[in-house]
C-alpha cells in the first residue's frame, strides 16, 4: 500500500496505525525521508511482528506489536522533526500528534485520534493547539490523519471529507480533498488498506 501511496511522488505523505516493526522498512518501501512517532510500544521483538500480525490483523496489530504513526518527506524538499505530543488523557489508549516543518512553508500535523467521540474532539483540539504554536509567522499549518470524527470543521480550516480521514489546511490555497475510490486501491480482489487515502493539494 504504501509503495502505492508513494508511486507518483507526493510530497508529503502521513501514515497512521502503523505497526511498530514496520517503521524500519518505510524508507525502502517509499523513497521518502521518513519520520516516525511510536504511539504504543511492542511487546514482541520486531522479527515476530509480521507472522504475529498475520495470525490476527486487527487485533494483534497493536496489542501485541505497537502502533505507530509517520510522516514520510519527498527526499528533495527540507524537512525538520518537531517531535511529538501525547494528546489522549491517562488511561486511554495512547494517542499522539507529531509535526515536522516541512521547505520551511508549513507545518505537518499527523494524529491518529480515539474512537470514543468526547475524546477525539479534545485530542483534535489539543493536536491543532500543539501544531499553531510551533508554526512560524505566515507558515501554513495542516493537520492530517485518521480523526475519528465526521466532518470536522475548524474555524480557519479547509474543508473536511464526509468520512473520518481529514486533510485540514490553515493559511494556504488547499484544494478539495480526494477520497480514493475502492477499485484504486485494490489489487487482485483485495482492498490493500481499511481507510480510504485522502489527497489534498495545498498551495505554498
Amino acid at each position: 500500500m504504501i509503495e502505492l501511496v508513494c508511486r507518483d511522488r507526493p510530497g508529503v505523505v502521513c501514515l497512521q496505525e502503523l505497526p511498530v516493526w514496520g517503521l524500519e522498512r518505510l524508507e525502502g518501501w517509499s523513497g521518502m525521508q521518513v519520520f516516525p512517532a511510536v504511539a504504543r510500544r511492542p511487546r514482541v521483538p520486531g522479527r515476530i511482528g509480521p507472522p504475529v500480525t498475520r495470525l490476527y490483523h486487527g487485533f494483534f496489530r497493536s496489542a501485541l506489536v505497537g502502533q505507530a504513526n509517520a510522516i514520510l518527506v519527498a527526499p528533495e524538499l527540507e524537512a525538520e522533526d518537531l517531535g511529538l505530543l501525547q494528546i489522549s488523557h491517562r488511561g486511554l489508549e495512547p494517542r499522539v500528534v507529531q509535526a515536522v516543518r516541512v521547505a520551511d512553508r508549513l507545518v505537518v500535523a499527523n494524529l491518529h485520534a480515539s474512537t470514543d467521540l468526547v475524546a477525539a474532539r479534545a485530542e483534535l483540539e489539543r493536536a491543532r493547539s500543539y501544531a499553531e504554536g510551533l508554526a512560524r509567522p505566515g507558515e501554513a499549518v495542516v493537520l492530517a490523519g485518521d480523526l475519528n470524527l465526521v466532518s470536522p470543521h475548524l474555524a480557519g480550516y479547509s474543508e473536511p471529507t464526509s468520512g473520518i480521514d481529514h486533510v485540514l489546511v490553515r493559511g494556504a490555497p488547499a484544494s478539495d480533498a480526494l477520497v480514493w475510490p475502492p477499485e484504486r486501491r485494490e489489487r487482485s480482489g483485495r482492498l490493500l488498506s481499511d481507510h480510504a487515502p485522502v489527497e489534498v493539494t495545498v498551495g505554498v
